[in-house]
């Protein structure tokens, strides 16, 4: 009963003997999660569209003594999805952690906004999130494993913005949904939490948040700067390790303390 309480932080943290999937693997906050993971003791396998990418991705893993495979798929394509999981169960075994990565981004006034594009985004940013943790679940009961998932939400889906109202749609539902498969799920060991980032610098944004709106932006975060990858590090690692076993149903919000500002 009182086994992590007694285990030291190295113990608490350690992913040695975890198998670990991540969607959107092949750019932005996904490359530092896949690192994290990895260098922390988990089998990685890396899932994008960009196989290329995934490859290099896999070798500099490997380089650094970690373990991971590249899966290529797209994460609104069930026929994909089904063959990430073979082939991590091929390679690894059953998938006990799930990191819900993968998203898209898009700006624009809401009056403006074309069927197909708010489908496009709320296809890859909220409908993937659950199946993809629906598939992740039902392998693990089937296997009789335990595991954690973590969806990747943000700020956006607690607090508003102009010009963004198909992402913040979509971060919502993937709030709520991180907290209904949380209740669904919690006694049957599957943890599922959330993770909301502020703003950091990606490929996704990076000439936005480079120029002048950038420099706006920044000034009305309290801590003054940007998030840096690794500043989600400590975050991932709390909510699929042992050190977070207690905890389902929640989103950590890492955004320098952005959404209690706009909150007031």
């Amino acid at each position: 009963m009182y086994k992590v309480a007694e285990m030291k932080a190295a113990e608490m943290f350690s992913l040695k003997g975890r198998v670990a999937l991540v969607t959107g693997a092949s750019s932005g906050l996904g490359v530092q999660f896949a690192k994290a993971l990895a260098d922390n003791g988990a089998a990685v396998a890396l899932a994008a569209r960009r196989a290329e990418r995934l490859k290099a991705l896999k070798d500099e893993i490997e380089a650094r003594g970690g373990t991971a495979i590249a899966v290529e798929a797209d994460v609104t394509d069930p026929a994909a999805m089904g063959r990430a999981f073979d082939a991590v169960e091929k390679a690894f075994g059953i998938v006990t952690i799930l990191l819900n990565n993968a998203g898209i981004a898009h700006g624009g006034r809401a009056v403006e906004m074309a069927p197909d594009e708010w489908r496009r985004i709320l296809s890859t940013n909220l409908d993937a999130v659950f199946f993809w943790s629906q598939e992740a679940t039902r392998r693990m009961l089937a296997a009789k494993k335990q595991g954690a998932i973590v969806n990747i939400a943000s700020v956006l889906g607690l607090a508003v913005a102009k010009g963004a109202v198909a992402y913040a749609a979509a971060k919502a539902g993937v709030v709520q949904v991180t907290k209904a498969l949380a209740v669904e799920l919690a006694f049957k060991g599957v943890r599922v939490n959330a993770i909301a980032p502020g703003w950091f610098i990606t490929e996704m944004n990076d000439d936005y948040l480079t120029g002048e709106s950038g420099a706006a932006i920044k000034r009305e975060i309290p801590m003054g700067r940007f998030g840096n990858p690794g500043d989600l590090d400590g975050a991932l690692l709390l909510l699929v390790s042992d050190a977070g076993s207690y905890i389902t149903g929640a989103t950590i919000v890492v955004d320098g303390g952005q959404v209690i500002q706009i909150k007031g």
